[in-house]
Protein backbone atom coordinates (compact mmCIF):
# COMPACT_ATOMS: atom_id res chain seq x y z
CA UNK A 1 0.00 0.00 0.00
CA UNK A 2 0.90 3.71 -0.62
CA UNK A 3 0.59 5.83 2.52
CA UNK A 4 -0.38 9.31 1.67
CA UNK A 5 1.04 11.35 4.58
CA UNK A 6 -0.46 14.55 5.39
CA UNK A 7 0.84 17.54 7.53
CA UNK A 8 -1.53 20.29 8.05
CA UNK A 9 -2.39 22.95 10.94
CA UNK A 10 -4.84 25.89 11.54
CA UNK A 11 -4.73 28.71 14.10
CA UNK A 12 -8.48 29.18 14.93
CA UNK A 13 -10.62 29.02 18.35
CA UNK A 14 -12.11 25.73 18.93
CA UNK A 15 -15.14 26.18 22.15
CA UNK A 16 -14.98 22.43 22.89
CA UNK A 17 -11.65 20.48 21.80
CA UNK A 18 -12.28 17.66 24.42
CA UNK A 19 -15.68 17.04 22.24
CA UNK A 20 -13.98 17.38 19.24
CA UNK A 21 -11.15 15.05 19.80
CA UNK A 22 -13.77 12.54 20.78
CA UNK A 23 -15.60 12.84 17.24
CA UNK A 24 -12.27 13.32 15.42
CA UNK A 25 -10.28 9.83 16.96
CA UNK A 26 -13.84 7.93 16.08
CA UNK A 27 -14.19 9.23 12.42
CA UNK A 28 -10.42 8.56 11.80
CA UNK A 29 -9.98 4.95 13.25
CA UNK A 30 -13.34 4.55 10.98
CA UNK A 31 -11.29 5.63 7.71
CA UNK A 32 -8.24 3.04 8.84
CA UNK A 33 -6.30 6.70 9.65
CA UNK A 34 -2.63 6.25 11.47
CA UNK A 35 -0.98 9.44 12.68
CA UNK A 36 -1.54 12.09 15.60
CA UNK A 37 -3.63 14.85 15.78
CA UNK A 38 -3.45 17.74 18.41
CA UNK A 39 -6.31 20.09 19.81
CA UNK A 40 -6.48 23.15 22.01
CA UNK A 41 -8.53 26.15 22.24
CA UNK A 42 -5.95 27.73 19.88
CA UNK A 43 -6.58 25.04 16.86
CA UNK A 44 -4.75 22.39 15.71
CA UNK A 45 -1.54 20.52 13.96
CA UNK A 46 -1.05 17.02 12.54
CA UNK A 47 0.32 14.53 10.37
CA UNK A 48 -1.95 12.20 9.44
CA UNK A 49 -1.44 8.72 6.70
CA UNK A 50 -3.43 6.87 5.02
CA UNK A 51 -5.06 5.75 1.23
CA UNK A 52 -6.05 8.55 -1.05
CA UNK A 53 -9.93 8.52 -0.63
CA UNK A 54 -9.66 7.87 3.25
CA UNK A 55 -7.44 11.02 3.96
CA UNK A 56 -9.70 12.96 1.53
CA UNK A 57 -12.80 11.95 3.70
CA UNK A 58 -10.69 13.72 6.70
CA UNK A 59 -9.67 17.16 5.00
CA UNK A 60 -13.17 17.66 3.61
CA UNK A 61 -14.49 16.91 7.37
CA UNK A 62 -12.35 19.23 8.65
CA UNK A 63 -12.78 21.95 6.18
CA UNK A 64 -16.53 21.64 6.40
CA UNK A 65 -16.47 22.09 10.18
CA UNK A 66 -18.15 25.11 11.41
CA UNK A 67 -15.27 26.15 13.84
CA UNK A 68 -12.39 25.29 11.17
CA UNK A 69 -12.97 25.97 7.72
CA UNK A 70 -10.63 25.69 5.15
CA UNK A 71 -6.62 25.41 5.43
CA UNK A 72 -3.17 24.27 3.35
CA UNK A 73 -1.71 20.94 3.47
CA UNK A 74 1.32 19.23 2.79
CA UNK A 75 1.58 15.50 1.71
CA UNK A 76 4.02 13.18 0.73
CA UNK A 77 4.13 9.80 -0.26
CA UNK A 78 5.36 6.67 1.58
CA UNK A 79 5.29 2.74 0.79
CA UNK A 80 5.86 1.97 4.44
CA UNK A 81 2.98 2.84 7.34
CA UNK A 82 4.76 6.06 8.60
CA UNK A 83 2.88 5.88 11.92
CA UNK A 84 1.74 2.58 14.20
CA UNK A 85 -1.84 4.12 15.37
CA UNK A 86 -4.15 6.97 15.61
CA UNK A 87 -3.76 9.48 18.21
CA UNK A 88 -5.81 12.69 19.09
CA UNK A 89 -4.16 14.36 21.89
CA UNK A 90 -6.01 17.56 24.03
CA UNK A 91 -2.54 20.17 24.59
CA UNK A 92 -2.57 23.44 26.37
CA UNK A 93 -1.19 24.46 23.06
CA UNK A 94 -0.45 22.44 19.74
CA UNK A 95 3.13 24.00 19.37
CA UNK A 96 4.60 25.00 22.84
CA UNK A 97 6.23 28.22 22.94
CA UNK A 98 5.59 28.71 26.67
CA UNK A 99 4.37 32.30 26.13
CA UNK A 100 0.04 32.24 26.21
CA UNK A 101 -0.28 35.78 24.99
CA UNK A 102 1.01 34.96 21.64
CA UNK A 103 -1.90 33.74 19.52
CA UNK A 104 -1.77 33.65 15.83
CA UNK A 105 -5.34 33.42 15.40
CA UNK A 106 -5.66 37.10 17.05
CA UNK A 107 -2.67 38.59 16.04
CA UNK A 108 -0.14 39.45 13.56
CA UNK A 109 2.30 37.31 11.94
CA UNK A 110 5.35 38.10 9.81
CA UNK A 111 5.16 37.91 6.01
CA UNK A 112 4.25 34.64 4.14
CA UNK A 113 7.36 33.94 1.79
CA UNK A 114 6.53 31.16 -1.15
CA UNK A 115 8.92 29.18 -1.74
CA UNK A 116 9.78 30.50 -5.25
CA UNK A 117 11.03 33.69 -3.41
CA UNK A 118 12.64 32.37 -0.44
CA UNK A 119 16.05 31.88 -2.33
CA UNK A 120 15.81 35.45 -3.20
CA UNK A 121 14.76 36.62 0.04
CA UNK A 122 17.57 34.61 2.63
CA UNK A 123 20.10 35.73 -0.19
CA UNK A 124 20.18 39.64 0.81
CA UNK A 125 22.65 40.16 3.32
CA UNK A 126 20.69 42.26 5.51
CA UNK A 127 18.64 39.61 6.08
CA UNK A 128 19.09 37.16 9.49
CA UNK A 129 18.09 34.02 8.75
CA UNK A 130 16.93 31.75 11.77
CA UNK A 131 16.21 27.65 11.42
CA UNK A 132 13.28 27.61 14.28
CA UNK A 133 13.66 24.14 15.01
CA UNK A 134 15.34 22.34 17.37
CA UNK A 135 19.40 21.13 17.36
CA UNK A 136 18.97 17.52 16.60
CA UNK A 137 17.00 18.88 13.39
CA UNK A 138 19.24 21.69 12.60
CA UNK A 139 21.88 18.86 12.30
CA UNK A 140 20.25 16.79 9.86
CA UNK A 141 20.02 19.73 7.20
CA UNK A 142 19.38 23.65 6.77
CA UNK A 143 19.22 26.15 4.23
CA UNK A 144 22.88 27.28 3.54
CA UNK A 145 23.78 30.20 5.79
CA UNK A 146 21.27 29.94 8.55
CA UNK A 147 21.40 30.27 12.03
CA UNK A 148 21.19 27.36 14.21
CA UNK A 149 19.58 28.59 17.83
CA UNK A 150 21.53 25.65 19.55
CA UNK A 151 17.83 25.20 20.92
CA UNK A 152 16.63 21.81 22.51
CA UNK A 153 12.93 22.63 22.54
CA UNK A 154 10.59 25.30 20.86
CA UNK A 155 10.08 27.38 24.17
CA UNK A 156 13.88 27.62 24.35
CA UNK A 157 13.42 30.16 21.44
CA UNK A 158 12.26 33.50 23.34
CA UNK A 159 15.64 33.21 24.91
CA UNK A 160 17.57 33.28 21.83
CA UNK A 161 15.57 35.90 20.81
CA UNK A 162 16.14 37.91 24.04
CA UNK A 163 19.90 37.48 24.39
CA UNK A 164 21.18 37.10 19.86
CA UNK A 165 18.66 39.57 18.08
CA UNK A 166 17.79 43.48 19.01
CA UNK A 167 14.91 45.13 16.64
CA UNK A 168 17.45 47.98 16.44
CA UNK A 169 20.15 46.07 15.24
CA UNK A 170 18.43 43.25 13.04
CA UNK A 171 16.35 45.07 10.83
CA UNK A 172 14.90 41.93 8.61
CA UNK A 173 14.06 38.19 10.10
CA UNK A 174 13.29 35.36 7.88
CA UNK A 175 12.30 32.23 9.80
CA UNK A 176 11.67 28.82 8.58
CA UNK A 177 10.49 25.30 10.22
CA UNK A 178 9.30 22.23 9.06
CA UNK A 179 5.97 22.82 8.18
CA UNK A 180 5.67 26.30 8.71
CA UNK A 181 3.37 25.79 12.51
CA UNK A 182 6.45 26.76 14.10
CA UNK A 183 7.44 30.07 12.41
CA UNK A 184 3.53 31.15 13.00
CA UNK A 185 3.99 31.77 16.51
CA UNK A 186 7.54 32.39 16.39
CA UNK A 187 7.16 35.02 14.19
CA UNK A 188 4.06 36.78 15.95
CA UNK A 189 6.41 37.19 18.90
CA UNK A 190 9.32 38.83 17.11
CA UNK A 191 6.59 41.22 16.07
CA UNK A 192 5.49 41.46 19.45
CA UNK A 193 9.25 42.33 20.96
CA UNK A 194 9.59 45.00 18.16
CA UNK A 195 10.43 43.80 15.52
CA UNK A 196 9.31 45.34 12.10
CA UNK A 197 10.37 43.06 9.58
CA UNK A 198 9.81 39.50 9.86
CA UNK A 199 9.55 37.16 7.41
CA UNK A 200 8.49 33.08 7.13
CA UNK A 201 8.56 30.35 4.39
CA UNK A 202 5.07 30.01 3.67
CA UNK A 203 4.25 25.68 3.79
CA UNK A 204 8.08 25.64 5.52
CA UNK A 205 10.66 23.47 4.41
CA UNK A 206 8.20 20.40 3.20
CA UNK A 207 6.43 22.86 1.25
CA UNK A 208 9.91 24.59 -0.53
CA UNK A 209 10.98 20.39 -0.89
CA UNK A 210 8.07 20.03 -2.90
CA UNK A 211 8.37 23.26 -4.96
CA UNK A 212 11.85 24.38 -5.72
CA UNK A 213 13.87 22.20 -8.37
CA UNK A 214 16.62 20.32 -6.30
CA UNK A 215 19.69 22.36 -9.00
CA UNK A 216 17.95 25.89 -7.76
CA UNK A 217 17.87 24.53 -4.15
CA UNK A 218 19.72 26.27 -1.26
CA UNK A 219 18.40 23.52 1.14
CA UNK A 220 21.73 21.45 2.32
CA UNK A 221 20.77 17.92 3.72
CA UNK A 222 17.75 16.33 4.84
CA UNK A 223 14.70 16.96 7.00
CA UNK A 224 13.41 15.11 10.07
CA UNK A 225 10.02 15.00 10.30
CA UNK A 226 8.23 13.47 13.04
CA UNK A 227 6.95 9.91 11.84
CA UNK A 228 8.25 6.33 11.37
CA UNK A 229 10.02 8.09 8.71
CA UNK A 230 12.23 9.63 10.83
CA UNK A 231 13.64 11.97 7.56
CA UNK A 232 12.94 12.62 3.88
CA UNK A 233 15.51 13.70 1.27
CA UNK A 234 14.71 16.92 -1.26
CA UNK A 235 12.46 14.37 -3.33
CA UNK A 236 10.47 13.96 -0.04
CA UNK A 237 11.50 10.19 -0.30
CA UNK A 238 12.77 8.73 3.41
CA UNK A 239 15.94 8.31 4.03
CA UNK A 240 18.14 5.30 6.03
CA UNK A 241 17.85 7.50 9.32
CA UNK A 242 16.86 5.79 12.17
CA UNK A 243 15.08 7.19 15.64
CA UNK A 244 17.08 6.45 18.77
CA UNK A 245 14.60 5.65 21.14
CA UNK A 246 16.95 6.10 23.98
CA UNK A 247 17.40 9.64 23.42
CA UNK A 248 14.65 10.51 20.66
CA UNK A 249 17.94 11.48 18.13
CA UNK A 250 17.57 10.67 14.55
CA UNK A 251 20.87 7.99 13.60
CA UNK A 252 22.51 7.97 10.56
CA UNK A 253 23.60 4.78 8.27
CA UNK A 254 27.18 5.28 9.52
CA UNK A 255 25.89 6.55 13.41
CA UNK A 256 23.77 2.81 13.30
CA UNK A 257 27.01 1.02 12.44
CA UNK A 258 28.95 2.12 15.44
CA UNK A 259 29.30 -0.23 18.56
CA UNK A 260 27.43 3.10 20.67
CA UNK A 261 24.21 2.00 18.44
CA UNK A 262 21.79 -1.09 19.43
CA UNK A 263 18.47 -0.31 17.55
CA UNK A 264 15.20 0.73 19.64
CA UNK A 265 18.02 1.02 22.99
CA UNK A 266 20.93 3.47 22.10
CA UNK A 267 22.75 5.58 19.87
CA UNK A 268 26.21 7.55 19.98
CA UNK A 269 24.34 10.73 20.81
CA UNK A 270 23.22 9.26 24.30
CA UNK A 271 25.02 5.97 24.74
CA UNK A 272 27.78 7.42 27.27
CA UNK A 273 24.83 8.96 29.69
CA UNK A 274 22.10 5.82 29.79
CA UNK A 275 22.11 3.98 32.72
CA UNK A 276 21.81 0.59 33.00
CA UNK A 277 18.38 0.91 34.59
CA UNK A 278 17.06 2.35 31.16
CA UNK A 279 18.87 0.29 28.79
CA UNK A 280 17.35 -2.39 30.44
CA UNK A 281 13.60 -1.03 30.43
CA UNK A 282 14.68 0.03 26.68
CA UNK A 283 15.89 -4.12 26.06
CA UNK A 284 12.72 -5.27 27.32
CA UNK A 285 10.43 -2.91 25.41
CA UNK A 286 12.27 -3.81 22.22
CA UNK A 287 11.74 -7.39 23.03
CA UNK A 288 8.11 -7.42 23.05
CA UNK A 289 8.14 -4.62 20.23
CA UNK A 290 8.73 -7.15 18.25
CA UNK A 291 6.84 -10.70 19.73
Amino acid sequence: MVWVVATFYKFVPLSEPGALRAELLERCLGWGLRGTILLASEGLNATVAGDRPSLDDLLTWLHNHPEIGPFPHQESTTVGAPFERMKVKLKREIVTLGRPEINPAQQAVGTYVEPQKWNQLIGDPEVVVIDARNNFEVELGSFKGAVNPQTHSFRELPAYVASQLDPAQHKKVAMFCTGGIRCEKATAYLLDQGFEQVYHLQGGILNYLKTVPEGSSLWQGDCFVFDDRVAVDHHLAPTDHDLCLGCGHPVSPAEQATPEYAAGISCPHCYAALTPTKRARLADRQRHRYR
